[in-house]
């Protein structure tokens, strides 16, 4: 009988921080109809025309800043789950990107090598987002369609409240809890507003009154927003802080759409000049440390609250390879060979 195997699948990175391979990296992510959701020309227009001429100089050299000897920290750190994760199950267990390198065809070519027929695909994304866990999963069932072989793919949902996954994010933040703190910011990567209407399968509930994430509906199966405002809500109830002293803000704006927020620049801005000293940041929504944490948190969000009067600012890693995190992708895999479940045919 073929062993079952799993396919880890993140978001991506440059192979290199050369304007070179940053170019393509941003071409493939901003040319995604789920990312950048305009008509074809339009969108090509945008990307090729007003984006990559100068964008792929400045975001090289905020790769610079955080590339390391081994290379990118998402891939990095990524490669290391999996083989912490495949040493824990027992079963095969590849990785792959939605954008770059390894692609998804190569992993599931790899798994098929391994003799594996049932793939458990687990996007590495908490929160039901179109452009992030929807691109995704879509983009991996292409693969395995294009592949040819006979495989059978089930596919992990959202776990942006499962209580191993919640558990692991305290775990990774407690000791930067124990320390004195004035106030704790869930930064979450923001989405345009149209995204959360168009994932909207009752198409009248999301962003239709102030109040329609506490509101209950089917909605909330694909609302982003509303599963950020769950995730935060579980961990202060896990971690026994004040909610009063934890707000939640959106970071990673593009273009002048009008998107979730408020903005976490203007957050950290704001608690910083209403008194708030010593700030710790958690990014709940990125499991892998990366750019958006390392780079647009860590260092330009630091600037942003001690420019603005903060005094102590920490930011708290993401679930990297914490044992507490492997433990929760065991817990996902266990589920998935010990309850077997209905999959798709590739």
């Amino acid at each position: 009988m073929s062993p079952p195997g799993v396919l880890l699948m993140n978001l991506g990175s440059p192979d290199s921080p050369a304007e070179t391979d940053v170019r393509r990296y941003l071409a493939e992510f901003l040319m995604d109809p789920r990312v950048l959701d305009l008509p074809w020309p339009l969108r090509w227009f945008i990307v090729y025309r007003r984006i990559l001429p100068t964008r792929p100089r400045e975001s090289a050299e905020a790769y610079r800043s955080i590339w390391t000897e081994a290379g990118s920290p998402l891939l990095v750190i990524s490669r290391r789950v999996r083989r912490l994760l495949e040493a824990e199950v027992g079963i095969p267990v590849e990785l792959a990107m939605r954008y770059q390198n390894p692609t998804p065809a190569v992993a599931l070519r790899r798994l098929c090598e391994r003799g594996v027929r049932r793939v458990h695909l687990i996007p590495l994304f908490p929160h039901y987002a179109m452009s992030s866990y929807e691109t995704a999963v879509e983009h991996a069932l292409r693969a395995c369609q294009r592949l040819g072989a006979d495989l059978e793919m089930t596919v992990e949902p959202p776990f942006y409240q499962h209580p191993d996954y919640l558990d692991a994010l305290v775990a990774v933040a407690r000791p930067y809890l124990e320390e004195p703190w004035d106030h704790l910011l869930f930064s979450y990567h923001g989405v345009p507003e149209r995204h959360l209407r168009k994932s909207d399968p009752t198409r009248r509930h999301c962003l239709r009154s102030p109040d329609c994430c506490e509101r209950p509906s089917p909605a909330h199966a694909r609302c982003y927003r509303h599963q950020c405002l769950r995730t935060m809500a579980g961990f202060i109830g896990r971690a026994g802080i004040p909610a009063n002293r934890c707000s939640v803000a959106f970071q990673s704006r593009l273009g002048k759409d009008v998107w979730i927020g408020p903005a976490t620049d203007q957050e950290l801005q704001r608690l910083a000049r209403e008194g708030v000293r010593r700030i710790r940041v958690i990014c709940p929504a990125f499991v892998t440390d990366c750019l958006e944490t390392l780079e647009e948190i860590g260092m330009r969000g630091r600037e942003t609250f001690l420019q603005a009067g903060g005094e102590d600012f920490r930011l708290i890693p993401c679930l990297n390879e914490h044992p507490a995190w492997i433990r929760a992708l065991t817990g996902m895999v266990r589920r998935f060979t010990e309850g077997g479940g209905e999959g798709k045919k590739c």
